[in-house]
C-alpha cells in the first residue's frame, strides 16, 4: 500500500490544506486522486478520506471544520499529515450498518450500485455523522425504501416525510 512520509502542513483560508507537490505526486501519478489521510497534532490523531484537488500549481485538500475541531487545530496551528492509497470501494468505508442493510435487501443494493460515486459516497457520509447505532439502522432502511420508491437524489434519500 502506498504511503507518504509524515509532512507539516497548515490550514489556508477557512477549510483548505496545501498538500507539497512532492508528497500529491506520488498518488496522482499512479491514477490516485481520491485517498485516506491520517492527521496529527499534539497527542491528537483522526483518519478521513478525501480527494487531491490540482489548482494552477499546487495540490489542495478540503479539511472543514468538523475535522478541525476533531483534531483541536486552528488556522494559526501546523499539524502532520500523511497521505495513504484508498483501498476502499466508495472512496470512504461504509458503516457496518449501512452494508448490512444493504446485503440484506439485494434490489436496494442495486439500485445503490447504478448512483453515482459522488452520490453514494454522500449517503455513506450521511451515515458515518449518525453517533446512534440504532438510528444508523433506521436512516440505512429509509434510505433502501426511498431508493426502491424510485428517488435518486440524495436529499430525496434520506427524507423522512413524504
Amino acid at each position: 500500500m502506498l504511503r507518504s512520509q509524515l509532512f507539516e502542513v497548515t490550514i489556508t483560508g477557512t477549510h483548505s490544506v496545501v498538500i507539497p507537490s512532492e508528497e500529491a505526486a506520488l498518488f496522482l501519478k499512479k491514477g490516485h486522486s481520491r485517498v485516506a489521510f491520517n492527521a496529527f497534532y499534539k497527542q491528537e490523531s483522526i483518519s478521513f478520506h478525501g480527494k487531491l484537488h490540482q489548482r494552477a500549481n499546487h495540490v489542495l485538500i478540503s479539511f472543514g471544520k468538523r475535522y478541525q475541531k476533531e483534531l483541536g487545530v486552528t488556522s494559526s496551528d501546523f499539524f502532520k499529515l500523511q497521505i495513504i492509497e484508498d483501498t476502499t470501494k466508495y472512496g470512504v468505508a461504509i458503516p457496518e450498518e449501512f452494508s448490512t442493510v444493504l446485503e440484506t435487501d439485494r434490489e436496494a443494493f442495486e439500485l445503490f450500485k447504478k448512483l453515482t460515486d459522488g452520490k453514494k459516497r454522500s449517503l455513506i457520509y450521511y451515515i458515518i455523522r449518525i453517533k446512534n447505532i440504532q438510528t444508523r439502522v433506521d436512516r440505512a432502511l429509509l434510505i433502501c425504501e426511498n431508493l426502491k420508491m424510485g428517488h435518486t437524489n440524495p436529499k430525496e434519500l434520506v427524507k423522512t416525510e413524504r
